[in-house]
């Protein structure tokens, strides 16, 4: 039987920030006892399934507490084996600090990543964080001492009032921790967001600031030791996110809990951005999944790119030689390379990759 990932999302958090478009709700504490009630008996009848890694996500999943949490790794290994590569924990700084993590460890937990966001006072105050960069820097510490050495830490690049000495100075701030993973992401504006509605007065970057900004940072980065492995993530050596991972290679998961996604059997399902949907026990059909299309959309986000050896391993056939043809023509603009290994973005790539994949797609 073949490993899975396994996603847990947790909805709860005690305030929303004004940029966030993930499902969320207010956290109380009969509200996240009857959520992790009903989350333990979705647990307890998956018994065909054994996992690999485990990613609890959110919302903000430290906000359950040392206790919950324990109950559901738990009953984790009890339906889905010892998870013997990679269990994760989201955490935000201000609530991290009520964890246990010595026990979270001693049950699995060994990665943690952490919402840092910046390590500069004004523009985590732009974002709505509740958190300072030393509440960051004190977790990380306590993390450490638990012993999970496993840590990523969350940076936002495009930030109302951000330079590049600011954004440079957060890596620094990350890279002095100690950590071995970080994850930055360009700041998008969705309509259903408080940010949308007051877009016009944000001091935002630019977007071809926001390039330069996005070259600077995977510059520096390399040559701090984290490697470039996705469009959005990098690592030091042997610290890529094995979880995550498994979306971008097109791998098998399974999502639970309200607002959560699936991938069995190259059929994708999911839970409805609703609590009670979830209670429920909704599932909702996506209609497709695993495709040529898919699967290529996806492993372009890596820095490894379509390897054609991985191409055939995961369909059975060659590549079509009509996506070779497409990319060749593309390499002259200097976004992609395609040689006989496979074809794979350049950074710059990866800041238009959406249209590069419509011009493979055709």
């Amino acid at each position: 039987m073949k490993n899975i990932g396994l996603y847990i999302h947790i909805p709860f958090c005690n305030g929303k920030c004004p940029y966030c478009d993930f499902y969320s709700i207010k956290n109380t504490e009969e509200d996240m006892d009857k959520y992790v009630r009903r989350l333990n008996g979705k647990i307890s009848e998956c018994h065909s399934f054994t996992a690999d890694t485990v990613y609890f996500g959110g919302g903000t999943p430290s906000l359950l507490g040392t206790e919950r949490i324990i109950s559901l790794l738990k009953n984790i290994k009890k339906n889905f084996g010892d998870i013997e590569r990679e269990t994760t924990l989201e955490v935000n700084p201000e609530s991290a600090k009520d964890l246990d993590f010595e026990k979270l460890n001693f049950y699995g937990i060994n990665r943690v990543s952490m919402g840092l966001q910046s390590a500069d006072e004004s523009e985590l105050l732009s974002l709505g964080r509740k958190h300072s960069p030393k509440d960051a820097a004190d977790n990380v510490g306590i993390i450490k001492k638990s012993g999970i050495d496993n840590i990523s830490l969350d940076l936002m690049i495009g930030i109302s009032g951000q330079t590049e000495k600011s954004l440079s100075n957060s890596i620094d701030f990350c890279a002095d921790l100690g950590v071995k993973h970080i994850s930055a992401y360009i700041l998008k504006i969705e309509e259903s967001t408080p940010y949308y509605k007051i877009k016009n007065r944000l001091d935002l970057p630019d977007d071809d600031t926001v390039c330069d900004f996005y070259e600077m940072m995977t510059a520096k980065l390399d040559s701090l030791g984290f490697k470039q492995y996705e469009i959005s993530n990098f690592a030091k050596p042997g610290f890529e996110s094995r979880h995550n991972l498994k979306y971008w290679n097109c791998e098998e998961y399974l999502g639970l809990g309200a607002a959560a996604h699936s991938f069995i059997d190259k059929k994708r399902f999911y839970c409805s951005r609703s609590i009670e949907d979830f209670y429920s026990g909704i599932i909702v059909p996506d209609g497709h999944g695993g495709d040529e299309e898919e699967y290529i959309s996806m492993v372009l986000r890596l820095s490894s790119g379509l390897e054609y050896e991985k191409f055939k391993a995961y369909f059975g056939y060659e590549l079509p030689g009509k996506y070779v043809k497409r990319a060749d023509k593309l390499t002259k603009t200097g976004l992609l390379i395609s040689d006989s290994k496979g074809i794979r973005l350049t950074v710059k790539g990866f800041l238009c990759s959406n249209s590069i994949i419509v011009e493979l797609m055709d």
